[in-house]
């Protein structure tokens, strides 16, 4: 189980300010800004949440890392390590020994999000409640999953008319 955090931003140099810290909590102290962000459990940006674009938007979407760009600790400033000798030979505070994560969300996932049917979306989430990687949570942990599909779809709303792009912040 993976907590994410899904916020907009500006640009990627942005969303990728202060990488280790949570973005749904504001910390002037370590100039961590304050992001529009919704704070989720289970909800990865690879799988599940592909799962809910693609059945708002009645397509099929690719799954993995074609609808996500990793922008940390992929884009740190040190390559990632391709050898097993390169992963023994990081240093211990390596990004790439940790648990954070930064992925930028397609435009196309954007999209179908801010675009869902209000009026359609709690047959949309029930469907989506039915999917294999929520086959063994219970009834009271599948609750939780039409006020998050809300206020993911309004994040991507506010995202899209901004011109902004969607981020998620992970922490295994």
């Amino acid at each position: 189980m993976g907590f994410y955090e899904y916020y907009r931003a500006a640009d990627r140099e942005t969303a990728i300010i202060q990488p280790e810290h949570s973005r749904v909590i504001a910390d002037p102290k370590y100039s961590v800004p304050k992001f529009d962000a919704v704070e989720t459990k289970w909800l990865d940006p690879w799988i599940t949440l592909n799962e809910l674009a693609a059945l708002i938007g009645n397509v099929d979407l690719p799954t993995g890392v074609d609808t996500t760009v990793s922008l940390y600790p992929s884009s740190y400033p040190d390559p990632f390590p391709q050898t097993d000798e390169e992963w023994d030979a990081l240093p211990e505070d390596s990004p790439y020994l940790g648990d954070v994560g930064i992925e930028e969300l397609s435009v196309n996932v954007r999209d179908l999000l801010a675009g869902a049917d209000d009026a359609r979306l709690p047959g949309v989430v029930e469907r989506w409640a039915k999917i294999e990687e929520f086959s063994h949570f219970s009834s009271d942990d599948l609750e939780y999953l039409m006020p998050v599909a809300k206020n993911l779809i309004g994040l991507s709303r506010r995202a899209k008319e901004h011109g902004q792009q969607l981020y998620c912040w992970s922490c295994a």
